[in-house]
């Protein structure tokens, strides 16, 4: 599997745990490590399933969805209604 660059990773994991950090009040490594740990992550860091197009915030949303219900897929950016 080819994964996305470290750098542009580093980008996307800086700016959604920032969204983060502001929406829920976690400090820093706490939400580097939901993010990290999360199954949207798991998707970002597959350059074919192009999550990155998406933006951070598009991200965000999508981390958002499967804190809520348990699997990212569920998003409107994904599901694409």
């Amino acid at each position: 599997m080819k994964k996305l660059s470290p750098t542009s990773l580093q980008y996307y994991d800086h700016a959604v745990t920032d969204l983060m950090m502001a929406k829920y009040g976690f400090e820093r490594l706490e939400a580097l490590k939901r993010f990290v740990k999360s199954q949207t992550h798991a998707l970002l860091e597959d350059p074919d399933c192009g999550l990155f197009s998406f933006g951070c915030h598009g991200i965000f949303d999508i981390w958002e969805c499967e804190v809520i219900t348990g699997d990212p897929r569920n998003s409107i950016y994904i599901r694409g209604d």
